[in-house]
Parts: C-alpha cells; sequence; structure tokens
C-alpha cells in the first residue's frame, strides 16, 4: 500500500536517452528536423532564417519586426480581418519569431488543420500586402509601447545596460526610440519580406505524420522561399562603460543591473559557470533572495541569468529594490559574488543545488514539443542533445571546489557594470 504520509523517494537518474530529430534536407537546400509525436495530433511548424537585424543601418532597427508582423495584416486573397477569422476557426497560430539571430515564423495548429493552414501560410510569405492603415495603427501602438517601456525603471535599466555593455552605436545597445518607428515605410517592408527574409532556412517540424502526410508536408516547405544568406557586416567593437545612473526624482524604488560579458554556450566552461549563477541568483532559494529579500526586505525579488543576445553572450544580476537601500543592495551583491569566489559551499548548500537544478533540467524534457525546443536551443548554438547529458554528468558529479574554480576565473576581484534607474 502507498503510504501517503511520506514523500515519494528522490532519485537521481544514472542517465537519460535523447532521441535526436530525424534530419532532412529539401531541394531549396533548407535542412527540416522532424520530432515525431506518436498518440498526439498537435502540429508545431517553425520556419526560421539567418537574422538581419544587425546588419540593418541602426535607424532600420524595427524593420525586421514590423516585417514578420505585418505578414498577418493581409495577403492578395485576404485581408486581415479574414486572416485572424480562418485561423480562430481552425484553432491554429501564426507568430513571429524574432531575436538578433534568428527571424522566422512559427505555426501551432493539429493535423486535422494543418493542411489547411499552410496555404495561408504560403500566401503570407508570397504576397502580403503590408495595408497601409494597418501600418499606421502598429506604429502607433509601437510608440505607445516605447512611451510606457520608457517610463517604467525596470525596462529603461535592461536597456541602459545593454547600451552600457556595447555603446549606444551598435546594434545590441542601440535605445529603440520614436524616430526608430518613424522611419518604418511601406516599401522598405516589402522590400524586407522580398530580399532578406527566409535566407539560410532550418524547419523544425514537431508532430505525428504518416508516411504519406509527410510528403505532402515536404511539399509544402519546398515552396518556402530559401535565399542564399547574405555577408554578415563586421559589427563596431564593443565600448562598455563601467557604470551609469538615471536618476529619477519622483522613482519609489531604483532598478538595479549588475554584470559583464561571459561565455557562449560552446565553452567548457559554461556548465560549471551555470550552476555558479544559479546559486548566486538563478533560484528562489539563492544567496542574493536570501540575503536581499529574506534577510533585508529591500526588494520582492532578485535574480541573476546568462544570457545571449546576437552572438554574444553576458551574465547580469537584476532587481527592483527600495531606493534608500540601493547602495546597499549593490554592496550586498558585490559581496555574494566575491563570497562564491572564495569560500566553498558546505554540503547541505551544494546538494540542494544539485538536486534543485537536475529536477529542473529533467523537467525540460517532458514531451515531444519540449525536446525540439531543446534541440533547437543548442543546435542555434552548433551544438547537440548530448550538450544535456554532459551537464546532467556534471551535475551529479560536481563539487565545492569547481564551483570555487569557477568563481576565482570569472568573478574574484573583476569590475562588473552597473546601472541604476530611480
Amino acid at each position: 500500500m502507498l503510504d501517503r504520509r511520506l514523500a515519494p523517494e528522490f532519485r537521481i537518474p544514472d542517465d537519460f536517452d535523447l532521441i535526436e530529430p530525424e534530419k532532412h534536407i529539401l531541394q531549396s537546400g533548407a535542412n527540416v528536423f522532424h520530432m515525431p509525436t506518436p498518440n498526439l495530433d498537435a502540429v508545431k511548424i517553425e520556419v526560421i532564417g539567418k537574422g538581419q537585424r544587425a546588419n540593418l543601418p541602426l535607424s532600420q532597427t524595427l524593420l525586421p519586426s514590423f516585417t514578420l508582423q505585418m505578414l498577418a495584416e493581409g495577403t492578395h486573397k485576404r485581408d486581415a480581418e479574414q486572416i485572424a477569422n480562418f485561423l480562430d476557426f481552425h484553432a491554429s497560430e501564426i507568430s513571429p519569431i524574432l531575436t538578433f539571430g534568428h527571424e522566422g515564423m512559427s505555426i501551432l495548429s493539429t493535423k486535422l488543420h494543418i493542411f489547411e493552414i499552410l496555404p495561408l501560410f504560403l500566401e503570407m510569405i508570397e504576397t502580403p500586402t503590408f495595408p497601409l492603415e494597418m501600418l499606421a495603427k502598429r506604429k502607433s501602438q509601437r510608440r505607445l509601447s516605447i512611451q510606457l517601456e520608457k517610463e517604467k525603471t525596470a525596462s529603461r535599466a535592461s536597456q541602459l545596460f545593454r547600451q552600457s555593455l556595447f555603446g549606444k552605436n551598435h546594434p545590441y545597445g542601440v535605445e529603440i526610440d520614436f524616430e526608430h518607428v518613424d522611419e518604418i515605410k511601406q516599401e522598405q517592408l516589402y522590400f524586407y519580406s522580398s530580399q532578406l527574409l527566409w535566407q539560410n532556412l532550418e524547419i523544425f517540424v514537431t508532430g505525428n505524420f504518416s508516411s504519406s502526410e509527410w510528403e505532402k508536408l515536404i511539399e509544402f516547405l519546398e515552396q518556402i522561399p530559401n535565399r542564399k544568406g547574405l555577408e554578415p557586416i563586421l559589427l563596431p567593437q564593443p565600448e562598455p562603460i563601467d557604470s551609469f545612473h538615471e536618476i529619477r526624482e519622483s522613482a519609489v524604488q531604483s532598478s538595479v543591473r549588475v554584470g559583464k560579458f561571459s561565455i557562449p554556450k560552446t565553452h567548457p566552461d559554461f556548465i560549471p559557470l551555470s550552476v555558479f549563477n544559479t546559486i548566486l541568483g538563478g533560484y528562489f532559494g539563492s544567496r542574493l533572495i536570501k540575503n536581499i529579500r529574506e534577510d533585508k526586505g529591500h526588494t520582492y525579488g532578485i535574480y541573476s541569468s546568462l544570457a545571449e543576445i546576437g552572438d554574444t553572450n553576458y551574465f547580469v544580476i537584476a532587481a527592483d529594490v527600495q531606493k534608500a537601500f540601493t547602495d546597499e543592495v549593490i554592496r550586498e551583491i558585490e559581496h555574494e559574488v566575491q563570497l562564491l569566489c572564495r569560500e566553498p559551499l558546505n554540503q547541505d548548500e551544494l546538494e540542494i543545488v544539485r538536486n534543485y537544478q537536475i529536477g529542473q533540467m529533467l523537467s525540460r524534457f517532458s514531451s515531444a514539443f519540449d525536446l525540439m525546443d531543446r534541440f533547437r536551443a543548442v543546435h542555434h548554438s552548433s551544438l547537440d542533445l548530448d550538450f544535456y547529458q554532459k551537464k546532467l554528468s556534471f551535475l551529479k558529479e560536481f563539487s565545492a571546489e569547481d564551483i570555487l574554480k569557477i568563481g576565482k576565473k570569472y568573478f574574484k576581484d573583476q569590475q562588473l557594470t552597473q546601472v541604476i534607474v530611480g
């Protein structure tokens, strides 16, 4: 009999098997990765090309996002309302995908409806109309969004932190403003969709298809243009600064960002660094939470993360704190960072973090859709699913000395960029 008074036993798996998606190459040269989903009729298709935002003039930094969003605002056969109603009737979604490195569209549907949705998807790619009235509406919405983001200290601090790392004349540091919205014209949208979108395509398919259905799907995917990628423009060198404080007398809190450039997933130190990050501020039992939230009550939340933008990685600590205690919080952040570089973890904390990270990682593989997301995340870093098996091996075996070594190598006595808004 099951004794419900006892918590389930926690057991760390010896290993876990991850099935790589099936790879196909279309006649267009596009790579297709397929993750089968037996007994599940939901379908997800992501058509992703090489991102061009970093290669555009800074004044056109919003052009990719406007182009992708406006694809759903009308084709030669349907207007925006007809497209929206068609998708609603078929319980489907078509959404933009946009980062500095990649851009494209995602379809979420069912096997029952996917072959009705795909012709609409091709229409949106081949014959978008970018109606002027919808463009004006989108621009008005974006101006309002920019205004609201400027008023939020947290959003402003994140923007200024990237600017402090890269410089205001770098694509990754440019501050989005109203003039970037004004720059967008209908003819630019036509040019971007017909010349720059859909470069070096990769298509990620998650779904349960018979052989005949798969052949039918491939016929549709072959119709998507796959343009040869343009040579990337050499980006300017970052121009980091040590600190920046934007004073807001009326603000009741300060938004703080502290961080530095970091290393990519391909670096052999990335996995141990990710554990260091978790201990410091990567979960609700972290050092920063215990010190600044629980012990001192200066914030509702503080966290640290390893982030990437384009081909560059950085580490950042973020918090919204009581304004009067801003300087104290920054001192405590520096104290906790340096403490992890000088004193080894005790065994209890080490095991808590070990179990948390293993459980968190395994929970991210609960479905074929999760598996494809995890695959794509490492694939875009030129890795494969073996990355996660290496991570599990490290999580099972890492010691306090491993974390101390990483702290000394990347953080001990190093200057961190500080941004405060408030």
